[in-house]
């Protein structure tokens, strides 16, 4: 069996604690994967790197073009840019995908939710320009390119089609940001319309599809937003299925993709053996189906299978960590999957 190598960054605070029982669970699953570690974030600082995302980092990522990331820390208001933010610029990773799914044993008040969120991730008012003109005026600025948002769409409804999902819906602002949120959808549009017309289409402005989405997440399949619209309604769509411990993530580029937690590090919690591993976990099955698609490996396949299997047995049979309600810790999670493997 072909091994593929795969760049970890254990990330900052419970990062370590929840990427060492992923590579326990790849370990006992005979997952085809060999880790080659890298830091980045505080830990990079803390290893002796000048820089929160080292130059080694990213070259790792290039030769490899895949890796599974930990949650690193951000500060708030203050100090350095998000590594993630650096990640996806300088690696092009352009689509931020975000499955949305109603999880077994993990009860919320909606059922049968099943979304998915894709939001560039590259440009837009989330991208950081920000510029001080005055002691007291600060600017912020929206940033869109056709390249980018035709690129967006592109890649979204070349993923619907591939996944068999039936519609599309864009939400935006376009009626007040009639320029950058205009060339966003007319972008969308386009593709739609000359490209892809099998896939239903529908556009919402973003406040209130924010509040049908709260009302009626069924009638949702797949959305499609740009990049500050995108952080906030993956996080409130988290919310319907209990929270950002549950759902994965990936940043997807043309060559490159880096799979991540999509939940901070809480250093409240380090080092005390009580996190949950379940969304990075379900963050690297979307990696091995990435590798099981984009290197035709159905080993991969095989094993993200197993691995989803298991941890939809293990939350429907009540054993889960205590945010989910269930009384395991760490280590006990991921011996309750490797025991359904």
């Amino acid at each position: 069996m072909a091994e593929h190598t795969v760049v970890l960054i254990p990330g900052d605070g419970i990062g370590p604690e929840v990427t060492g029982a992923v590579q326990q669970i790849f370990a006992a699953a005979k997952a085809p994967i060999q880790w080659e570690v890298h830091h980045a974030g505080l830990a990079a600082l803390e290893s002796g790197s000048d820089e929160v995302l080292p130059r080694s980092t990213v070259e790792a990522i290039e030769k490899y073009h895949v890796a599974l990331k930990g949650p690193c820390t951000t500060p708030v208001g203050e100090g350095f840019t998000s590594v993630n933010v650096q990640l996806r610029k300088r690696l092009n990773l352009y689509a931020a995908v975000r499955p949305v799914r109603s999880m077994p044993g993990v009860p919320t008040r909606f059922e049968n939710v099943d979304l998915v969120i894709i939001r560039e991730n590259t440009e837009g008012l989330y991208s950081g320009v920000e510029n001080q003109l005055t002691d007291d005026v600060v600017m912020s600025m929206k940033i869109a390119t056709q390249t980018a948002c035709k690129r967006i769409a592109h890649w979204s409804f070349r993923y619907a089609t591939l996944r068999q999902r039936k519609k599309i819906t864009v939400l935006h602002k376009a009626n007040i940001m009639k320029i950058t949120d205009g060339l966003f959808i007319r972008c969308a549009r386009d593709v739609h319309q000359h490209e892809y017309p099998n896939i239903e289409y529908d556009e919402q402005i973003i406040d209130a599809g924010c509040m049908r989405l709260v009302q009626h997440p069924e009638r949702y399949d797949v959305l499609l937003l740009e990049n500050l619209y995108g952080d906030v309604v993956s996080d409130l769509c988290a919310g319907l299925v209990g929270g950002l411990g549950v759902v994965p993530g990936a940043n997807i580029g043309d060559d490159m993709a880096v799979f991540e937690a999509v939940h901070g590090s809480a250093p409240d919690i380090a080092g005390q053996g009580i996190a949950n591993p379940l969304a990075l976990l379900m963050s690297s099955v979307m990696l091995l189906n990435h590798l099981a698609e984009t290197r035709n490996d159905a080993a991969c396949a095989k094993v993200a299978g197993s691995l989803r299997k298991a941890y939809d047995g293990a939350l429907a049979d009540g054993e889960k960590t205590r945010d989910l309600g269930g009384d395991l810790d760490t280590e006990g999670f991921a011996q309750a999957i490797i025991a359904r493997l």
